[in-house]
This record gives structure tokens, C-alpha cells and sequence, in this order.
């Protein structure tokens, strides 16, 4: 099993380096998981309707994303209530 290579916009860095530190452990080892074997997460993953983007639940945080074979590419990352506008 091959991880894919990891990418962030701006704005999903940016959020990542001002969330609590605990939280961003959390969130990057869940994205690291992800990566790697994207069926382990399986019922904390949902595609997003009207979108080509998927959303990965990290306890009260969403990381929204896309994923091919070869990247996965992190769009946004924020609280579960204002991350969807």
C-alpha cells in the first residue's frame, strides 16, 4: 500500500498553525491516516453533495478534501459549523 502525497492550500495551513496545538496533532494524524489507507476511515468520511469535494470528521473539526490515486489535496480545515459556508 503506497501513501499518497499530502498537499494544503493556504487557507487550510493557515488554520492548522492557529488551532490549538492538540487539536492539529490530531487532525494532521488522521490526514496521515487517511493517506495511507483511506478505507480505515471509512465511516468518518463523506462526500458532499453538489461538490467534488469529501469531508473527513475529526471530532467538532471538518477537513474538507479531494483524493486521487496519487494526492491527496487538504482544501479547508475549520469547526463543524462554519466550515460548510
Amino acid at each position: 500500500m503506497t501513501k499518497r502525497q499530502i498537499t494544503f492550500t493556504k487557507q487550510a495551513a493557515k488554520m492548522l498553525l492557529k488551532m490549538p496545538a492538540n487539536n492539529a496533532r490530531l487532525i494532521r494524524s488522521k490526514i496521515d491516516q487517511l493517506a495511507t489507507d483511506p478505507a480505515s476511515l471509512a465511516n468518518n468520511v463523506t462526500e458532499l453533495k453538489g461538490s467534488e469535494y469529501s469531508r473527513l470528521r475529526v471530532g467538532d473539526w471538518r477537513v474538507i478534501f479531494t483524493m486521487n490515486m496519487m494526492v491527496l489535496a487538504i482544501i479547508n480545515i475549520g469547526p463543524r459549523g462554519g466550515i460548510y459556508d
